[in-house]
């Protein structure tokens, strides 16, 4: 048995399916793939994910993509380990979660990352450069993307995103005063999926929400996740974002 996972910085998507790999123990090639040198849209890795998007999991030839159909992959083949619960009642509470992450909240935080982020690296490149590495995306929506945020997302847009967050984290916060984990007295995908995509860098991306007094549930949570080793282990993965821009990650790690 081969494992290989093509990923970009340990955080967001890439880091939302290196944490379950790592919980279970499974040993895998980890590939990283320079997003800041458009490698996912070269013509080697278009070659194992037409789409040109990071992550993927090689297992055996068999290419996975996505992130919450990688997870679910890995638990269908690795149960040993198991980060969904195996009583229907807990994997439909634990798809409700990932459904609600998936739809609801990661778009928001990702356009705000984009904005800080990745327009800042847009801008900097030439004008007829940008246009050719355009060609060379292979979905229309992430074209789209990258050139909304060499232009700038709009002032509503942003802010109708950070409502989302807001209720997002509110949501959250309720559901923690109820079960110990999202998904209930066990820590699941649904855990995993919040953290990556919002949890670990809420505080940092939106400081004056003042998370702390807001949602203490959440940075207990929060703190309790960080703390597990298998995240610990896979936050310390080579991140070759410039400090000045690690909005999603911190300049310290």
């Amino acid at each position: 048995m081969t494992l290989k996972y093509y990923h970009a910085e340990p955080l967001a998507n890439s880091l939302k399916s290196m944490v379950p790999l790592v919980e279970k123990g499974l040993g895998f090639q980890s590939v990283y793939v320079d997003l800041h040198k458009f490698e996912q849209h070269s013509e080697w890795f278009v070659k194992i994910n037409p789409e040109g998007q990071v992550p993927v999991l090689d297992h055996d030839g068999v290419i996975i993509t996505h992130t919450t159909v990688i997870n679910e992959y890995l638990e269908d083949v690795f149960p040993d380990v198991p980060l969904r619960p195996r009583d229907p009642v807990g994997a439909a509470r634990m798809r409700y979660w990932n459904k609600f992450v998936d739809e609801h909240v990661m778009n928001h935080v990702s356009m705000h990352g984009w904005h800080r982020m990745v327009g800042i690296i847009a801008r900097k490149i030439d004008s007829g450069e940008f246009e050719k590495l355009m060609e060379n995306i292979p979905l229309p929506d992430q074209r789209k993307k990258w050139k909304a945020a060499r232009s700038g997302f709009s002032e509503a847009d942003l802010a109708n995103a950070t409502e989302k967050i807001i209720y997002a984290v509110d949501k959250v916060e309720k559901q923690l005063a109820q079960t110990k984990w999202l998904a209930g007295d066990d820590y699941t995908l649904a855990d995993i999926n919040f953290y990556s995509m919002c949890g670990m860098m809420v505080e940092r991306m939106f400081p004056e929400l003042e998370i702390a007094v807001r949602c203490p549930r959440l940075v207990q949570w929060r703190e309790a996740v960080t703390a597990r080793p298998a995240v610990s282990k896979a936050l310390a993965g080579e991140d070759r974002t410039s400090p000045g821009l690690r909005t999603w990650s911190g300049h310290d790690r």
